[in-house]
């Protein structure tokens, strides 16, 4: 095995999430944040990670200052910046002293290789743009350990004018350039087109160490950096979760396992690709952004299977529908519940669960026909799987109740250049005893919230430590009344957390404040019911 992996061919991994990634509109990291991520990818195993450009930002300054005090096992940090400016020289551009002072051990810098950009973006002419190049590589240098050249818009470049473009990357190479970068800025070049270029590249540069920078504006950036490896490129750079500016760059969460796993190339190391996943959320997490549920090989649907027939099939032999094991890359596999579902669907949780059961267990049947109809009637189990859990319980017997709802009112107003006012008042019965709550809160949800607390944390401490994260209302398109679409029927979920996991529960009514009780008091429910020590009584024994 060590010596087939030895044979299989190395693809280094430049990740540029702290600078192109950045780039994009939703997105802003502090210094705390670059540090975390950069840790975590040289956790991950990337070879090169750009921590941005130090002649631009006092953050990507500071970067390079503070990052010096983490001791990285793996990974080589790299700044960027351009070519020097037309109207100066290498030796007294700013730009290129911010780099020296930055004392990264890798250099990337990029330069114009498309002639329409030299004309009308620099306005120098062509040769003026060649002895840039050069003069800025060749100062840089001396100072750096590892020096890349991005070789930006080249494949536009190419395609308007072959032999400047080629010209470029000759300066390139005679500045010092240790890897000639090929970026597909515009995100437009088709695959075929960029094997046609490399070939050409190759052909005129048949020593040089290639790479490849895509950009996802065409959805072709993870397909065109694969296309480069297959052709030569042994250095690809792009971002996790295709962060980046427009629609993004080349994902490498989509590029290291088909790397890996289906073109016999080595760019991680075996242990660290079951890191994937959990990265892959880390960043999202810092980044303030959602995970992509539908991401291949990391999102959370990835290897979620919905269908009855789907789910009987993967039970037997999980490669009839998953294109590798979801366990390779860090990713576990789903199964949904829906309208949709079989016996198969209910089978798999009930293990997930700690039950064994056999296909035809009336529980399973009456469990099924129960799914069924609440979803005809609007609710959604296959998002909301902490509801789906509770009635699952319930059907197996659970039949504890940690509270009961007696009666609860919402108030709204809104008085003249006020703001809006709501106060909730709840009635309950809690281990035998009335207790009768009213709160204010911003909104009806979070007023109910508040005073379902007020009648609860006393009984049950814990739920201090749980806190509503999201909360989404749909109308059910088809269930519009000839009254309009405001007496349609609603459908609530809930996400809620604590500090170990997060649930997400559901509610339908006609009555939003109905829907959001009912999905808010499964949210709480099952909070108590998942640390209660006892809250299998009827489990049978393995």
């Amino acid at each position: 095995m060590e010596q087939m992996r030895a044979d299989m061919r190395r693809v280094a991994i430049y990740d540029t999430t702290l600078r192109d990634g950045t780039q994009a509109e939703e997105i802003n990291l502090t210094l705390d944040d670059k540090i975390r991520i950069a840790v975590k990818l040289d956790e991950l195993g990337i070879d090169y990670i750009e921590g941005g450009w130090p002649g631009s930002n006092p953050v990507d300054k500071q970067f390079f200052q503070e990052i010096g005090n983490y001791s990285l096992k793996h990974a080589r940090i790299a700044a960027f910046g351009s070519t020097h400016n037309p109207k100066s020289t290498a030796d007294g551009d700013s730009n290129l002293q911010a780099l020296v002072e930055a004392a990264p051990q890798v250099m990337t810098v990029f330069g114009k290789t498309w002639d329409l950009h030299a004309k009308e973006a620099l306005r120098i002419p062509l040769e003026r743009n060649l002895e840039i190049i050069s003069a800025s590589l060749a100062f840089l240098r001396p100072h750096a350990p590892e020096l890349f050249f991005d070789a930006e818009h080249f494949f536009d470049g190419y395609k308007a004018n072959p032999e400047y473009a080629l010209r470029c990357l000759d300066a390139a190479l005679q500045g010092g350039a240790e890897v000639l970068v090929l970026c597909d800025t515009n995100g437009g070049t088709m695959p075929a087109e960029l094997r046609e270029i490399m070939t050409a590249v190759k052909a005129r540069f048949p020593q040089a160490r290639l790479g490849i920078h895509a950009h996802n504006d065409s959805e072709l950036a993870v397909a065109n950096s694969l296309e480069a490896v297959a052709q030569g490129a042994e250095h690809i750079q792009g971002t996790m979760n295709g962060y980046g500016e427009r629609c993004g760059n080349a994902n490498l969460c989509s590029i290291i396992p088909n790397l890996t796993l289906k073109m016999g190339c080595t760019c991680l190391s075996e242990d660290n690709l079951a890191l994937l996943t959990p990265v892959s959320h880390f960043v999202s997490e810092v980044a303030n952004l959602r995970p992509f549920l539908r991401q291949p090989f990391v999102g959370r649907s990835a290897f979620a299977h919905k269908g009855g027939i789907h789910v009987s099939a993967v039970i037997r032999n999980p490669e009839t529908y998953e294109h590798i094991r979801p366990e390779l890359v860090g990713n576990k596999q789903r199964v949904l519940l829906s309208d949709l579902a079989g016996r198969s669907n209910i089978l798999v949780k009930a293990k997930n669960y700690g039950y064994e059961l056999d296909k035809n267990d009336p529980c399973v049947q009456d469990l099924l026909h129960e799914i069924k109809d609440r979803e005809a009637l609007g609710y959604e189990y296959s998002a909301a799987e902490a509801s789906f859990e509770l009635l699952f319980f319930r059907t197996m017997g659970w039949s504890k109740r940690y509270f009961q709802l007696m009666n609860f009112r919402v108030l709204d107003s809104h008085e003249q250049n006020g703001e809006p006012f709501s106060e909730a008042t709840v009635l309950l019965k809690v281990r035998g005893q009335d207790h009768h709550t009213a709160a204010t809160g911003h909104g009806p949800v979070n007023a109910l919230d508040n005073a379902l607390r007020k009648a609860l944390c006393e009984a049950y401490p814990a739920l201090n430590e749980m806190r509503l994260l999201d909360f989404k209302v749909r109308v059910m398109t088809g269930y519009v009344r000839d009254d309009g679409g405001t007496a349609s029927k609603v459908r609530v979920l809930i996400e809620s957390g604590d500090k170990l996991s997060r649930w997400i529960t559901v509610g339908v009514s006609h009555n939003i404040i109905e829907a959001s009780w009912q999905a808010l008091v499964d949210s709480f429910t099952y909070k108590l019911f998942k640390d209660d020590p006892q809250k299998w009584p009827n489990k049978p024994e393995k």
